[in-house]
């Protein structure tokens, strides 16, 4: 099979031919239609996160047709593949409902080979079916941008005034959400990202503006989903007391000190850790009820450097999907 293979930390992935996989006990062998492009392979590939397996196939928001069934899934079904691979099932986490805190978890596209192939194998009980009103493309997105924030807009509370702080495939995916809950959205961005903010609010915010300055009305909660810890101060300043701020990232740049005045008045600091299979039937049951419109840029696997690139570089409008 064709797939992309990342050799080590910040070099770029390698066209390769590999064997194809073949699943083992509780696994499905998928042939990959498409593969989402996160901003965590660009963390993994760009060493910040630093304990990958090597050589890795990146890739963990796959849409893909079942070739070799298992117990759950048919032959020829089409199912997605999410971050969290495998957990133990019997850790104090597993057993209280927090599989996503797993001390033992794999993960796919980090700890054994994703999506940026033409076939994968994946445990199917971590697998999910995806909703028929989307295509290849437009599903990828949902299996890591999407589940992930909707964990994070859960934890965020109930709060009418939401900020989403970085306005990348997550916050996309999310505003659409909010505004469908009845919730105002406040986009933050970088400073003079006119054409990002023009697409915040044509998907329902009510502001869009810089992030580091404070928006027009205090807010109830902000899910930070850029991955800048200077992000975190300028968020609790936004937030009225009692207030939630949801750092929505893997991996974020260290947070500068700030004084204990932002802090107080018990606003909340918390972070996301992966996600529940909860969190993915919950939202793809969800997402087509709004309906949640992912836009993508489409690249074709052999583009894989190019589509992390356009990533890095903030020039995304919405989310890359490698089309297989």
């Amino acid at each position: 099979m064709r797939a992309l293979v990342l050799d080590a930390a910040r070099r770029p992935l390698r066209l390769a031919e590999l064997p194809d996989p073949g699943p083992g006990p509780g696994q499905i062998l998928l042939r990959v239609r498409a593969c989402g492009v996160c901003r965590t392979d660009l963390h993994i590939v760009d060493g910040e996160l630093t304990e990958p397996k090597l050589p890795l196939v990146p890739g963990h928001q796959i849409v893909g047709d079942v070739l070799e069934a298992g117990e759950r899934f048919r032959a020829g079904e089409r199912v997605g593949v999410p971050w969290l691979g495998w957990t133990d099932g019997d850790c104090q986490y597993c057993r209280s409902g927090r599989e996503n805190l797993c001390d033992h978890a794999r993960f796919t596209g980090y700890d054994v080979d994703g999506g940026y192939a033409e076939l994968a194998v994946a445990d199917e009980r971590f697998c999910f079916p995806l909703p028929d009103e989307y295509p290849d493309e437009q599903a990828a997105p949902l299996l890591c941008a999407g589940l992930i924030g909707y964990r994070s807009l859960r934890l965020a509370g109930e709060g009418e005034m939401l900020g989403l702080y970085g306005f990348g495939a997550s916050a996309h995916i999310i505003c659409q959400v909010a505004v469908a809950q009845g919730r105002r959205v406040f986009a933050g961005t970088r400073a003079g990202d006119d054409e990002t903010q023009e697409f915040a609010r044509s998907l329902g915010a009510v502001w869009a503006g810089d992030a580091a300055e404070e928006p027009p009305e205090e807010l109830d909660a902000v899910i930070v989903f850029a991955p800048v810890g200077a992000l975190v101060p300028a968020a609790l300043r936004a937030v009225r007391k009692g207030g939630t701020v949801v750092c929505a990232g893997i991996h974020m740049s260290d947070i500068p000190s700030f004084p204990y005045e932002l802090l107080w008045g018990e606003r909340v600091v918390r972070s996301v850790a992966n996600l529940t299979r909860l969190d993915g039937d919950e939202f793809l049951a969800l997402a087509p009820s709004v309906p949640v419109r992912t836009e993508v840029e489409v690249f074709p696997l052999e583009q894989g450097n190019e589509a992390l690139e356009r990533l890095r570089s903030g020039a995304l409008r919405g989310a890359a999907v490698l089309v297989i």
